[in-house]
């Protein structure tokens, strides 16, 4: 029998060769630079399009007649048709991309006078290109487009890439003064993603060149930190932001970014991308109908449910498009004219020519015209509009608000009347301040008391009010005496006078009043009436009271206070003395510096050790208890301590503040420290040690200070267990180390990088023969530090 036929094995397709890819690379590179030489030749023909018909109506001849025409003036003149046709189509405009580059005089175009122009007719500016060719192509490319994101891809390449620009954002200014990225090139799609809405509060370079409605050019370096924008695929580099708009408004800001700085807002740039701006508004992809502007019909209705004064302003503009009035459109029926003219007088007529006031400086207007530029709405209180009544003057202060609704402004006041703020303004003053107004007519008896006075004497408000003779039948009978003598001063000798006494109420509440009375005297000096106040003023008594209860805890808190920290700081100084005698240790010496703190309530945390082990290594470790005072003191003997018994076992470095972390988090009240430990083993002049989260000591060899590579370790008590990486370092006889906390060099007005330099600095800087006592003692006396912090210091020098 014969075997059945075994199944192929499935083969790997082989990988496509190096010179595959190349071949598809290359490929993929040439059809993508056919793509953009056919997109602006595309843009170029409808340019040389538009010029042809120009000659047309001109010459009077047919479209084949016209092309001949446009080729041979071309070559005429020496330059291309595409240079040729913008001049034709900038001579024809007659637009602001006309004016930017420039007029140039084609006439008749006759074939003498172009050829006498010559190929400095067009001249080229920035990127080989004239501007009107540029320009030209760039209008062709956004009209052609179907949305802002061509439109600006085709602002960038025909007209911004030529001038140095690496991206361009066109940026819709909404309603509210809100921005959105409408288009833009030259900036990664998450970056556009990430600056699709700007809030109105967001003071970006957009929102900059909106408000001051001008041009505005940003250098490099403060664009980043100080105007925050969306930024280009190669970082941040100089921009500049215009406005554009119709009718005084701001439509659109174009905002053009450079890699380095901006080229100087000249003139001709300016004209050049103040063209390319209005391009940008007028092909600006139109806002859904549902979020458009309201119509006036629409706005005129909300003006009249407005329960305040409202009027609706339409805006007038000058030759120039800005404006230079506002016409009051609709006035609503709460309306009240401060000069007394009725609605009809006032619908109809300029803001300005009803009321003049409002072009001052500060005014309406001026804010009218940002709203309407802008759509930033305005709120102020206090706003002064002024009319003329019969040639007088005629001032009312009102509460004003503008916001903008399409091409329109609703303006809504609400006018203050000054003669009832005052009394408006007493009336909750007397109330919280406890006040309470009387007065008395000596002559007929009649007093008279405000309700305040009522609620203070606990009484109905429909009771007699009580008359200033019979005030000690309401006292306490202690205070009987001060208010005889309070009432003599005031009767007889025509005097103001005050008193304080203890009010009792019907209620049964006793409160404590303050009455302050002034006479009132006739031409012959006789007492007409008496008119003051009363003001209680038990809250301020028994704060009184209080505080000289809490001022007695408080004197007994501070001798409390004085106490523990003298008791800590006699703790400190016990365990850490500012100086010590010199360790016997083999072929090396070892001086200690401790400066507690100038301050006794700064007590703090660091300590130091030194110490020769049984195996004649020698334990050198810094440490920086975190907190002050007694509790800190106390946390750096059991850390101190604790380590010492550890370093007994033989560990190094590393093992020793493993295990002193879990003694740190496990059995104490969660230490935190920062520490850096050493072992010095005298027999090979090797130092092995570890830091946690500590500064790493100084190493000062010859003339050369640096600081040792510091391996990883975290602080001592953050986590229940962690490692540190060990270091070693050999050292050479001369070789001077240093260990240091922090407050031997911590500045408040420096970084730590800095510091160091400069304890490196002076430790260079000593004289090689002092001992190292004396280097101890010239590194604390040149200490910059200024917290007030305790400073240890321990000095190694090999022998």
């Amino acid at each position: 029998m014969t075997a059945p036929d075994a199944p192929e094995p499935v083969r790997p397709e082989a990988a496509p060769s190096a010179a595959v890819v190349e071949r598809l690379a290359a490929t993929v590179e040439r059809l993508r630079r056919e793509l953009q030489e056919a997109q602006a030749v595309a843009d170029g023909r409808a340019l040389v399009e538009l010029a042809k018909g120009v000659l047309v109506a001109r010459l009077g001849c047919g479209p084949a007649e016209a092309a001949r025409q446009l080729t041979r003036l071309a070559d005429a003149a020496g330059v291309s048709r595409l240079e040729l046709a913008a001049d034709v189509v900038n001579d024809a405009a007659h637009d602001r991309i006309a004016e930017a580059v420039g007029d140039v005089a084609v006439g008749d175009v006759a074939v003498g006078d172009v050829a006498a122009r010559g190929p400095a007719a067009g001249q080229a500016g920035a990127g080989g290109s004239p501007p009107g060719v540029r320009l030209r192509t760039a209008e062709s490319g956004a009209l052609a487009a179907t949305d802002t994101q061509t439109v600006a891809a085709s602002l960038l390449e025909h007209a911004l890439a030529p001038l140095g620009a690496c991206a361009v954002a066109i940026w819709a200014a909404g309603p509210d003064a809100s921005l959105t990225l409408a288009g833009h090139a030259g900036f990664t799609e998450a970056e556009a993603q990430r600056w699709r809405y700007v809030p109105p509060a967001v003071a970006t370079v957009a929102h900059r060149a909106m408000d001051e409605r001008r041009a505005c050019s940003f250098p490099v370096s403060p664009v980043p930190e100080a105007v925050p924008s969306i930024r280009p695929e190669g970082g941040a580099g100089g921009r500049i932001a215009v406005p554009a708009g119709a009718g005084g408004r701001v439509d659109v800001v174009l905002e053009i970014c450079w890699p380095d700085a901006p080229p100087p807002l000249s003139p001709a740039l300016l004209r050049q991308i103040g063209a390319l701006a209005d391009l940008s508004a007028h092909t600006l992809v139109a806002v859904p109908a549902a979020q458009g502007p309201l119509p006036v019909d629409e706005l005129i209705d909300i003006c009249d449910a407005v329960p305040a004064p409202a009027l609706v302003l339409t805006p007038l503009t000058g030759a120039d498009g800005s404006v230079t009035d506002f016409r009051i459109r609709h006035t609503n029926e709460h309306f009240v004219d401060p000069a007394g003219r009725p609605r009809g007088a006032v619908s109809g007529a300029t803001l300005l020519e009803a009321y003049p006031s409002a072009a001052a400086d500060g005014n309406p207007f001026d804010k009218a015209v940002h709203v309407h530029a802008t759509g930033e709405p305005f709120r102020a209180r206090h706003v002064a509009f002024s009319s003329l009544v019969e040639h007088v003057p005629l001032t009312v202060v009102a509460e004003v608000g503008l916001s903008r609704h399409g091409p329109h402004l609703l303006l809504i006041w609400r006018v203050e009347d000054e003669t009832a703020r005052p009394a408006g303004l007493l009336q909750p003053a007397q109330r919280l301040g406890g006040l309470g107004g009387f007065e008395e007519n000596v002559r007929t008896g009649e007093i008279t008391w405000n309700s305040e006075l009522f609620t203070l004497y606990g009484r109905n408000e429909h009771s007699a009010p009580v008359p200033l003779e019979d005030l000690r039948l309401h006292a306490h009978a202690d205070d009987a005496a001060a208010i005889g003598r309070f009432l003599r001063t005031v009767s007889r000798r025509h005097r103001p006078a005050s008193v304080a006494f203890r009010l009792r109420r019907p209620d049964g509440v006793t409160r404590h009043i303050r009455v302050f009375a002034e006479p009132v005297l006739d031409a012959d000096g006789r007492l007409l009436a008496v008119h003051g106040a009363y003001q209680d003023v038990s809250s301020q008594h028994w704060t009184e009271v209080a505080l000289a209860a809490t001022q007695d805890r408080l004197a007994h808190s501070e001798e409390q206070a004085a106490e523990r920290d003298r008791l800590a700081l006699q703790l400190q100084h016990a365990i850490m003395p500012p100086t010590r005698g010199p360790l016997d240790a083999p072929g090396l010496e070892v001086a200690v510096r401790y400066r507690p703190a100038e301050t006794e309530s700064l007590v703090g945390g660091d300590w130091y050790d030194a110490v020769v082990l049984p195996s004649d290594h020698v334990l050198l470790c810094v440490g920086d208890v975190a907190g002050h005072g007694i509790e800190a003191a106390t946390s750096m003997v059991v850390l101190r301590n604790a380590l010492r018994g550890l370093a007994v076992t033989g560990a190094g470095p590393g093992q020793l503040l493993s295990w002193l972390n879990v003694v740190a988090y496990h059995l104490t009240d969660r230490i935190t420290a920062t520490v850096v430990c050493g072992l010095y083993i005298p027999a090979t002049r090797t130092l092995r040690w570890a830091r946690a989260g500590h500064l790493p000591p100084a190493l000062l060899r010859g003339d050369e200070a640096s600081t040792l590579s510091p391996g990883r370790g975290m602080l001592i008590g953050a986590v229940p267990a962690t490692g540190y990486e060990e270091q070693e370092v050999r050292l050479r006889p001369g070789d001077t180390l240093l260990m240091y906390t922090d407050g031997l060099i911590e500045r408040r007005d420096s970084s730590v990088t800095d510091s160091v330099a400069h304890l490196l600095a002076t430790a260079r800087g000593a004289d090689p023969s002092s001992s190292l006592e004396q280097r101890l003692d010239r590194l604390l006396a040149d200490s910059r530090s200024d917290t007030d912090d305790d400073a240890c210091v321990i000095g190694i020098r090999v022998i």
